[in-house]
This record gives C-alpha cells, structure tokens and sequence, in this order.
C-alpha cells in the first residue's frame, strides 16, 4: 500500500505548512486592519499556538489524501476533497483549543471564518498555480511546432487532447483553432486556443487558415457527421484524423493522444454509440469464471478485453490457432494488467480436452465464439466446416450441461438464415443446438444465440481485402453492382453480445440492430477516396459476379420467425418453435459418420436437405409449408 508521505511528497507537506501559517497569521491582520491587539496576539499568536494549528492541519490534510496526487495532475474533482480538508482542519482547530483551555470562544467568531477561506484559497490555489506554471508553454511556443491542426469538437475530449498536445510538443502538432457545433461557443477560448466557428463553416475555416491537418474530436460523433466533416476536407485537400469512437475509446487502455489515427471507412459508417447496461452484465459475469471459445478470433478476442473489464474471477481462453491465442494473452497480461488469465491451446471439438478443461476451471458463463466463417473456403472444405462449426458447438454445450454451468452464449451469424451455402447452413444447425438445450428441462443452463451480420475489420469481412486491393493500385473487386451487407464495428457487437447474454435464456435467438445495409460498391468507393485516390480513375471497381450460393441482400431473419423487441432496444427476440430435439440428435450423430468416413458428398446432400426442411418439436417441418410461429416468452 502506498504511504500517505514520502520523500517524494515532503516537499509538499512542508509548502503546506508554510500555507497554514500564512494563512493564520492573515487572517487576524485581516480581521483587525493590521491594528495589533495585546489581549489576542500575545495569546493566539504566540509561536507555540501557531505551531498548534500547523499541527493540527497537515494530518488532516494527510487523512484527506492531498499528498496522493502530483500538483500538477490536479483537478476540480480534488478541489471538493480540499474543501472537506480545509473544513475538517478548520473544527479540529476550533476543538482542539477548546481541549486545551485555549478558549476557542474567545477567539472572534470572523477570524476563523476568514482563516477557512485563506486557507482554502491557498491551499487551491498553490496547487492550480503549480499545474499553470508546469503546463505553460515553453520558451518560443508562439511559434508553431511540427503540424498546424484545426480540431473539430470543443467537447471534454477535446479539451483534453489540446491539453496534451500544448503540454508536449513531442506530439508535433500545435492547435490553431477549433470548430463547434454550437455557435454559443464562437470566439471562446479553450486553453488559450480560440473556437474559430461551427462545422457549417468548416470549408471557409480551412480555406483561411490551411491547416496540415484536421483532427476530429468527438468520440460520439456519428458516422453520417464523420464523412461530412471528411467531405469537406478532401475538398480543401486536408487530411482527416480522428479519435476513434466511444467504443473503442472506453475499451483502449492508451492516452488519448496515443489514439490519434487516420479517418477509416469504419467511422463513417460508425452509427449512434449503444448504450450497454453495464449493471445487468456484471450481475452474471462478475466474481465469475468465464469461458470464451475462439479466443484468438476478431470476435473472441474482443469478448475477453470488455469481459476482462467487468471483473470475472478467471478469463479461460480457448483456441486451436497459436498465434492469435498468444496475442489476446500477452495483450490482457501485458498491457491491460488481468492476470487472471488461462491460455487453453486446444480444439474445441475434442470432447476430451474440453471436459479436462471444464473440470479444472469449471467455467459458470461461456461464450462460444469458434468457427470458420470465409464462405468460399467453406464450399471448399465442407467436412471441416462441419466439425468445426456444427460438431465443435454441440460438444462445447453439452460439456457446459454436463459441468453445469450457468450461461452458454453462442455467437452466430445472419449467413444462418435461409442459408444458402455450407457455412450458412453448419451455423443455422449451431442455432438449433442452443435451441434444443435451451427448451429442455432438465438442464439449469441458460442458452441463447445471438445472431448478426458482417463486422467491420474482422477476419471475415470484406475491408481488409479492399485495403489490399487499394494498396496493390486495384482493381477493387465487387461481385455485383447492387450487392449490400449489414455492418457494425467489432466492440459494437460484442457489447450487444454479453448484454444479450444478461437477457438471454431457454434457447432464445437473438438478433442485433445492424442498422441500414450498405451497398458493397460504395463501400469500395468511399475506401478508395479516404486512400487519397479517384475511384475508377485512379483505382478501377471491378465487378466479377456472386459466388454460388452467396445473396445479394442478407437477412437478419426469416418469413417463418416472428421478431419482437427486447428489453434492449438495439436487441430483438427471434421466436420460432423449437426444434425437434430427438431428431436433431439422430441428425448430428449422422453428419458426425460422414464426417469421419469423410464423405464430402454425401455430408453436403445431407446437410442442405435437413436444414432445408427442420422438423419442429409439433411435429410440423419448415418449407413450403411452414407453419405460422408463435412469439416464444422471454421470461427467464
């Protein structure tokens, strides 16, 4: 435990005392207009009374913490803490000399009121002038330093950023002026660097001032206020950086300074920050040991930073790629300081590993995130999808069953409704998996799914082709011209899926919000411009046509599922009968045969058959003839 003093702070203990002193002593030349009274100032301000006060104040304030935090780090919310000092000292002085049969009475009543007030006003204000003096520019900052930036956003953000960029010029950036939408706000001064205007007057602001750059400041800004502010821009020909959004910016453990980065097509298509309850996911996860399965993963990996966040007792990381499981490891030991962590190297699909795992960690919440998701590689390698996808979720839930624990939440896709091609229909069977065990009685474990489109910079999205694509000088491929998918930001999603974990249980699905689709042919577009280049002149779009099996438009549900809201606004409930779970259990036992015998052939004629017609728990099967769903309940 760190000492309330130290050499490192004595220095400030003694300022302290010298600020006690003066302000004593002020307050009786205030109180009597510097007129020396005999009958006080041989008793009061006799050296042995004015070492008592001095005495009585520094353990207060030590008791209070005002030597826990550098001076030049201090700020309004420790200001509160020095009033309750100063007002404690104050009392205890009062007291104190009542004790002493100094006769605190005697002392005029306006002495100690204006004793209080000195001594808050040199205790504050010693502190703010060391932080000003500390943080002034050094000698010849007038003169501009490395980048002249125009910062959009007079916000908490970015105040700070400006803060930082003034205080270090190592940045090599100096602040020439900032922009607001709030035009109450013009022509104030936010640490001495004046708002020049609002965002409708951005374009005039660059062409008078020329920045080198243009830093976007408001982590809650939304994607359509990021590409109109990058629009106007790049029509001045100034480059766009950005703090990244909320998301990001609550799960990154770095300055705010080490967060500035270039404009990404992900932040324009960024919408409204969600708002997760955090209270209703600690209540499941924290004091927990969780599991998450595809660790290493876009998405698994994700899960474990904002899990580690919420305090479980235990993360167990669970992967079959080396590489990415050693990342996520050293990133949470490493940098975010959760010690707490298990790498497990392991196939998720051996029963025997997994059941060796649950029975040395006994996991009470797991999210099984593993699976292969590149469609193409998918239609390639059919075996493999389905025992990595099908087979692997139905030996990780039934050992979560057989160990008891509390929640399993499975993270699925929008590739599963009306699913089209092998990696669509081995999730849709994962579905059913959850189903089956959520419906069943005989189990205390909570299922649920959570089902959602493309996310933005995953392994399996279409970006970081493109980016290789733009690098390369094109072409940048698009299968069709009126192709759209539905995106979110990876930390988006993942916040929905542990909030829907909260939610969830009884083999619910769920579905995420994912917003408008986006054409896949103006998403090329718009990374081709914030590259610097034209579209088509620069970089050519070429349009190479739909792979076998794959949509133009996804679905986040089908014709036969009913959707309702949730208790979230961003999630909604899939209700649908449940299936079959007896035949279900024939089925998978049968795609486990010829997986073995590897019948690549017969697997695929299987597959598309049983997941075309699912047979119901009434007995009815899905198709043409699809029976109407009724809404399932969503009380736990």
């Amino acid at each position: 435990m760190r000492a309330p003093v130290n050499r490192h702070t004595l220095w400030q203990l003694a300022a302290d005392a010298v600020l006690v002193l003066g302000a004593w002593l002020s307050a009786w030349y205030v109180r009597f207009e510097g007129d020396r009274r005999p009958v006080y100032y041989d008793r009061y301000l006799d050296w042995d009374v004015v070492a008592l006060v001095v005495g009585v104040s520094l353990p207060v304030f030590v008791a209070f913490g005002f030597y826990n935090r550098w001076w030049r780090y201090v700020s309004t919310h420790d200001m509160w803490g020095a009033v309750r000092g100063v007002a404690v000292a104050v009392v205890a002085t009062y007291l104190l000399f009542t004790l002493l049969d100094l006769d605190a009475a005697a002392v005029p009543r306006g002495i100690w009121a204006v004793y209080g007030l000195l001594l808050l006003a040199f205790v504050t204000g010693s502190r703010f002038l060391a932080r000003t003096l500390l943080e002034r520019p050094a000698v010849g900052a007038i003169v501009a330093r490395g980048k002249e930036v125009v910062i959009v956003g007079a916000g908490d953000a970015a105040q700070l950023i400006l803060r930082e960029m003034l205080k270090n010029p190592a940045l090599g950036y100096t602040p020439i002026g900032l922009v607001d939408d709030d035009p109450r706000k013009k022509n104030l001064r936010l640490h001495g660097v004046r708002v020049l205007g609002t965002t409708r007057e951005l374009r005039q602001l660059l062409r008078d001032r020329r920045p080198d750059e243009l830093l976007i400041a408001i982590p809650s800004a939304s994607g359509e206020v990021r590409e109109r502010i990058v629009e106007v821009a790049r029509g001045e020909r100034v480059p766009v950086k950005t703090l990244p959004g909320l998301p990001e910016l609550i799960a990154g453990d770095y300055n705010l300074a080490g967060q500035i980065r270039p404009v990404e097509v992900e932040d324009l298509l960024g919408r409204e920050p969600v708002e997760v309850d955090i209270d209703s996911i600690a209540g499941y996860v924290t004091g927990e040991v969780v599991l998450v399965s595809g660790a290493g993963g876009s998405i698994g990996s994700e899960l474990c930073r904002q899990l580690a966040r919420v305090g479980p007792t235990r993360l167990v990381l669970v992967d079959n790629g080396e590489p990415g499981l050693f990342e996520i490891e050293r990133e949470l030991v490493d940098e975010r300081g959760f010690h707490a962590t298990v790498a497990i190297l392991a196939d998720a699909g051996n029963v025997t590993k997994m059941r060796q795992v649950f029975e040395k960690y006994r996991p009470a919440v797991v999210f099984h995130a593993a699976a292969y998701k590149h469609v193409p590689l998918m239609e390639a390698n059919p075996l493999e999808a389905v025992r990595n996808n099908t087979l692997a979720t139905r030996v990780v839930a039934d050992v979560a069953v057989e160990y008891a624990a509390k929640r399993f939440v499975l993270v699925s896709t929008d590739k599963a409704v009306n699913a089209k091609t092998v990696m669509g229909q081995s999730k849709a069977l994962c579905e059913w998996i959850v189903e089956a065990w959520g419906h069943r009685a005989d189990t205390e474990t909570r299922f649920c799914a959570v089902r959602f489109g493309n996310v933005l910079g995953s392994s399996g999205s279409v970006i970081p082709i493109f980016r290789r694509q733009i690098a390369r000088g094109g072409p940048v491929t698009v299968t069709h011209p009126e192709m759209t998918r539905f995106f979110m930001t990876i930390p988006e999603a993942v916040q929905l899926v542990i909030q829907a974990g909260a939610i969830g249980g009884r083999g619910q699905v769920y579905v995420l919000d994912m917003g408008e689709p986006v054409r896949i042919v103006d998403l090329a577009d718009t990374m081709i411009r914030l590259s610097g280049k034209e579209p088509g002149r620069e970089v050519p779009i070429e349009f190479v046509g739909a792979r076998p099996g794959e949509k133009l438009h996804e679905e986040l549900w089908s014709e036969t599922e009913t959707v309702t809201p949730s208790s979230h606004e961003a999630i909604m409930l899939v209700t649908r009968p449940p299936i079959d779970a007896s035949w279900l259990e024939q089925e998978l036992d049968a795609l486990a045969e010829l997986v073995d015998d590897g019948a690549t052939l017969d697997l695929v004629g299987r597959l598309h058959a049983l997941v075309g017609s699912p047979r119901r728990a009434d007995g009815a099967r899905d198709g043409a003839g699809a029976v109407e769903t009724a809404p399932a309940s969503e009380s736990i």
